[in-house]
């Protein structure tokens, strides 16, 4: 894939864990300048050298913690358990205003949760959003993606489903995926995200009863636009 001229910061908060590694592995490899944001900044930045390492030393990405990536980024994207959600969000609030954060938290009660359990609000977006503000977009994706998936070179069968607070939040939501070969859909307004947030613990559970560990989903019936060009 060419590298394009890039004009965002990605932030990725929580971003050390598995699949904020991923995703920064995608993103950095397209040409992003990544900022992984942590409670530690020395975890943080063990996470960026370790990927900068993966990716032959020439990929841009720095660590930090999860407020000043947060103020240093032009999009954020939140990836910390479900537990850790409101504390990371909280934090950072201020350096969001004006800003798009995609949440990839599934509000699992515990790993690996095969049990669809929304919280109050409807969804973990939704209560991301609630948080935030109007300040805030928020749009909702990569639920359904393994890690395993991400941190490879290898085509990747599954799609995404993105939901957000605008239509305009939502399309710079699907150019990420489309850099992070990916394809993805257009799912609508936020409020949709709970049905996506809850075939997480739909797929867990298919991967446990079948012994697998690569269960996604995939869009049938139509033509995804981008294949159209």
């Amino acid at each position: 894939m060419d590298k394009p001229f890039i004009q965002h910061t990605i932030a990725i908060l929580g971003g050390t864990g598995k699949e904020g590694k991923g995703l920064a592995y995608r993103w950095a490899k397209a040409g992003y300048h990544i900022l992984i944001g942590s409670r530690s900044p020395e975890k943080a930045q063990k996470a960026a050298q370790d990927l900068t390492s993966m990716l032959g030393g020439s990929a841009d990405i720095g660590g930090t913690t999860n407020l000043l990536a947060s103020q240093r980024a032009t999009i954020a994207v939140l990836t910390v358990p479900y537990a850790a959600q409101y504390e990371t969000l909280e934090s950072c609030k201020d350096a969001l205003k004006g800003k798009i954060l995609i949440n990839v938290v599934v509000p699992l009660v515990q790993s690996k949760e095969t049990k669809v359990q929304m919280p109050p609000e409807g969804s973990a977006a939704q209560a991301a959003h609630q948080l935030l503000g109007p300040d805030v977009q928020v749009t909702s994706a990569f639920q359904n993606i393994s890690y395993d998936h991400l941190l490879n070179d290898r085509p990747i069968e599954c799609e995404v489903l993105v939901t957000g607070t605008s239509r305009e939040a939502r399309l710079e939501t699907l150019k990420l995926v489309t850099m992070a070969g990916l394809v993805g859909w257009d799912a609508g307004p936020l409020a949709n995200s709970a049905v996506v947030e809850g075939l997480t613990s739909i797929l867990i559970g298919i991967n446990k009863l079948y012994k697998n560990t690569n269960v996604g989903i995939r869009i049938t019936g139509i033509q995804h636009p981008a294949k159209e060009i």
